[in-house]
C-alpha cells in the first residue's frame, strides 16, 4: 500500500469511491489523501492530476464519504487500551460510527447465568439496529468481516477464554505460553481480513503485583498479548479518564 493525494471532481462521489478518515474536502473539488492497497485503472480517469507522495495528514471525513467502491478497502487495526471505567468501549463505538453507518460488534464474553445474558441485550439495545453483533468466545477468524469496521470488546475476556478452557480438568488447563500462542494464532488469522478491527483491551497491570499466583499468571498473559496487538497496530490511543491520548500512529 502507498499514499498518495490527488484532486477528484466531485461528481466522483456519485460512483462511490472509498474515502477513508484523511480525506479533506475543499469547495467544489475533493481533495482526496489516504491509503489504497491497489490504484485501479478505472479510477485514474476521474483524477485531474497525478498522485504524488505527501506524507500524512489528519482530519475529518463528512459522513456521506464513508463509502466503498467495490473491494477497494483499507485494512487497518486500532488498539484503545485503558483502566477499568476510562471511556475505552464508548470511543471505540463512537469510532466505529464515524467511519461506518453499519459496523460490527464483536463480544468475546462468556454467557455465564441470565443476568449477564440480561446485560448483553441491554447493550446490543443500546447500540441500535445499524450495529451486527456477533458472540464469538475464541474462534474470531470463524467469521468473515470483509470490508467492515468492526469492535472486538475485548481483548481481556478473550484472553480469558484461552487462559481457562471450561471443557478440560484443572490439571488439564494451558501454560500461559500455550495460551499466548493460540491467542497470537487466532489474532494473526482473524486481522488477515482486508477490514478495519477496533480493538479494545484493559490495563490490568497497572495497579500493582497480585498476591494471588493465578492473577499474576493472566497479568502476563494479557500484558504480552497487548503488546503484540500494540506491535501490530496502526493506532493506539490510551484512554484516561474518557480523554483519548494517542500513543502510537498519526498524531
Amino acid at each position: 500500500m502507498f499514499l498518495f493525494r490527488c484532486k477528484v471532481r466531485k461528481k466522483t462521489c456519485n460512483h462511490q469511491i472509498f474515502f477513508t478518515k484523511y480525506d479533506v474536502f475543499r469547495g467544489k473539488n475533493v481533495d482526496f489523501m489516504g491509503y489504497l492497497p491497489i490504484f485501479p485503472t478505472f479510477f485514474r480517469k476521474f483524477l485531474s492530476k497525478k498522485p504524488t507522495f505527501v506524507g500524512i495528514r489528519k482530519s475529518y471525513t463528512k459522513p456521506y464519504a464513508r463509502v466503498l467502491y467495490n473491494n477497494v478497502y483499507m485494512k487497518r487495526i486500532i488498539l484503545i487500551t485503558g483502566g477499568q471505567r476510562s471511556g475505552k468501549s464508548l470511543y471505540a463505538e463512537r469510532l466505529a460510527l464515524s467511519l461506518s453507518e453499519n459496523p460490527v460488534y464483536l463480544a468475546t464474553a462468556h454467557i455465564w447465568d441470565d443476568e449477564f445474558r440480561q446485560r448483553v441485550i441491554h447493550h446490543q439495545q443500546r447500540r441500535g439496529s445499524n450495529w451486527t453483533n456477533i458472540e464469538e468466545e475464541k474462534a474470531l477468524s470463524r467469521h468473515s468481516v470483509a470490508g467492515r469496521v468492526v469492535v472486538i470488546d475485548c481483548i481481556t475476556l478473550w484472553c480469558t477464554n484461552f487462559f481457562f478452557d471450561r471443557t478440560v480438568n484443572d490439571w488439564e488447563q494451558p501454560t500461559v505460553d500455550e495460551a499466548l500462542k493460540a491467542l497470537q494464532k487466532e489474532f494473526d488469522a482473524f486481522t488477515a481480513q482486508d477490514a478495519t478491527f477496533i480493538f479494545v483491551t484493559n490495563e490490568i497491570g497497572s495497579g500493582g503485583v497480585s498476591d494471588n499466583a493465578i492473577q499474576r499468571k493472566f497479568t502476563d498473559l494479557e500484558g504480552w498479548m497487548n503488546q503484540y496487538v500494540a506491535e501490530r497496530a496502526d493506532e493506539v490511543v490510551l484512554m484516561v479518564s474518557g480523554i483519548p491520548v494517542k500513543i502510537k500512529g498519526n498524531k
